[in-house]
């Protein structure tokens, strides 16, 4: 529980404790002034209605305030998730329009000396292999940092640490 709340929690359970003690003279009936009229009711419970319907407003804006919040990071997580899709998919049709190019220059190299490009042809295809693998890699990775850092972002803002640091 958050400082702020519990400290609010314990203000009006010492506000609650308060009205118990001194019950008698909360409901003690006095003549109130409304300006143009003037009427008789009980002045304490009359100030504690007031009181513990501004605590019910202050929790609604609350409530409707960390929902908002919510809301809004679910969004932003969803149009980052989009993001990542686009770009996967924009690195995909590059990875494969180069694979044709180097395809279609090979083949018309191998057409000009068939004989040591056959070896070279297959040095030149595993090594694209490998740097499109290992950037998959990368783009995996980062992905998962930038999921890693949405959660942590969303536990600040939610109040709740699943991940505490390290001891």
């Amino acid at each position: 529980m958050r400082g702020r709340n519990l400290f609010l929690l314990l203000l009006i359970a010492g506000m609650g404790l308060f009205a118990w003690r001194n019950w008698a003279v909360f409901s003690e009936r006095k003549t109130l002034s409304l300006f143009f009229t003037e009427f008789t009711a009980p002045f304490g419970l009359l100030m504690l209605s007031i009181m513990a319907a501004l605590v019910v407003v202050y929790f609604l804006y609350t409530v409707g305030l960390e929902t908002a919040a919510l809301l809004e990071i679910k969004r932003y997580a969803r149009e980052l998730l989009q993001a990542r899709k686009l770009a996967d998919e924009a690195e995909a049709s590059r990875f494969s329009e180069l694979r044709k190019w180097l395809e279609g220059e090979l083949a018309a190299l191998k057409a000009q000396n068939p004989a040591g490009l056959e070896a070279k042809l297959q040095e030149v295809m595993a090594r694209i292999d490998r740097a499109e693998q290992e950037l998959r890699e990368d783009i995996e990775k980062a992905g998962n940092t930038l999921a890693a850092y949405i959660g942590e972002l969303e536990d600040q803002l939610t109040g709740q640490d699943r991940h505490p640091p390290p001891r």
